[in-house]
């Protein structure tokens, strides 16, 4: 068959397909984008969990599959959603107000954006929010940053005076109790079905507090030997008594105690992991190791995570090599995915090789070598 034919027959080929295609009536699609929010993958951690391990597996809770990009879609929907279904908000005339680190403002300019509210995010004034405020602005919202020094009280103050004005609604992921119902209703039985209902330990960091309340009261209910494990920075334990410190682990403790997790009973100096409320372990994990541990998450699973996540997975494997941990299966939350942290210390190092290897201007002499610059082996 010469050439010539065999085009003809392709040709006549594609056009039956294209013709077959459209005699199909028209499928509707299935659901809308903000359907998309949840049902994320869990996957099993392997190269990262030290050989001392003793538990059955170690599985990842990839939130960063959500749409907006991390665990805080799911929150922000639910509180947005829950306060159209009370009549405290209208789209095309509510302005929604909140004070976030990043990930919960991004989902709920997301959500606003797709219902048409307008949305006003108030975010302190430091390098790490440098994603959170372009994707934020990309969004349609309108963003306000705050005096980091002031501190998270200040902040929250700043925010409801905000909302005071008419037409304004603050959202309140902080106090909002649509925060943790968003977990027991779609995070906590997404674990349970995935995990086959097999889990003895849930680990998680401190943010607002809401996952772990919302998912430890799930699994308690159905288990109620299943351990929760709340972490905080080692230099800001304030969960444990001790006083509010800088820190690099982006998401977790804004400057507060939690609202949905159980008070401090016991002196400042008496930093116990005693259980409280949902909370059987209160764990911390210093900063340098979450750059640590999130390279290492990156470059042994393929799996590029924000800090928090490196963080949690390195209590996690801690937790995986403890004699009571035999044949136990942990679950750790990954809430949103690396690449929203290039301002954050964890990408230092590639910012500097970056910034020699991409000169600007680029190189437009033909007389130069082909190959201009070679990545150093890692």
């Amino acid at each position: 068959m010469s050439t010539q034919e065999e085009e003809a027959r392709f040709d006549a080929r594609v056009e039956a397909r294209v013709a077959e295609m459209l005699a199909k009536p028209a499928t509707p699609p299935l659901c809308s984008y903000l359907d998309t929010i949840g049902n994320t993958p869990m996957v099993t951690l392997s190269k990262v969990v030290p050989a001392e391990s003793k538990a059955a597996r170690v599985l990842a809770k990839l939130e960063m599959c959500n749409p907006g990009g991390s665990l805080k879609d799911r929150i922000a929907l639910n509180m947005i959603e829950k306060a159209e279904q009370a009549g405290l908000i209208t789209p095309g005339k509510t302005t929604l107000v909140d004070i976030t680190s990043g990930n919960t403002g991004i989902g709920e300019a997301m959500v606003a954006a797709a219902k048409g509210y307008k949305c006003i995010i108030v975010m302190p004034q430091v390098p790490p929010m440098y994603e959170r405020y372009i994707i934020c602005r990309q969004f349609g919202a309108d963003v306000h940053l705050l005096n980091p020094a002031a501190g998270g009280v200040a902040w929250v103050k700043y925010a409801k005076e905000l909302a005071d004005q008419p037409n304004h609604w603050y959202i309140g992921q902080m106090s909002n109790e649509d925060n943790p119902e968003a977990h027991v209703d779609t995070t906590g039985p997404e674990i349970w079905q995935q995990t086959g209902g097999n889990i003895d330990y849930f680990v998680h960091g401190i943010g607002t507090g809401g996952c772990i309340a919302g998912v430890g009261k799930f699994l308690k209910e159905k288990n109620p030997a299943c351990k929760i494990v709340a972490l905080e920075p080692s230099e800001a334990r304030v969960h444990t008594g001790a006083p509010m410190a800088k820190h690099g682990i982006v998401g977790w403790m804004p400057g507060f105690h939690s609202n949905f997790l159980e008070g401090v009973d016991k002196p400042a100096s008496d930093l116990s992991d005693a259980p409280r409320g949902v909370v059987d372990e209160w764990g911390h994990v210093a900063t340098p190791q979450c750059v640590e541990w999130s390279l290492k998450v990156c470059r042994e699973e393929g799996m590029m995570v924000g800090p928090s996540a490196g963080a949690a997975i390195k209590y996690a494997c801690d937790v995986a090599c403890r004699p009571e941990a035999e044949g136990k299966t942990i679950v750790v939350v990954v809430p949103s995915h690396g690449i929203r942290y290039v301002q954050h210390p964890l990408w230092s190092a590639m910012k500097a090789e970056a910034a020699e290897a991409l000169p600007s201007p680029p190189c437009m002499d033909k007389e130069k070598p082909i190959l201009l610059y070679k990545s150093p082996s890692q």
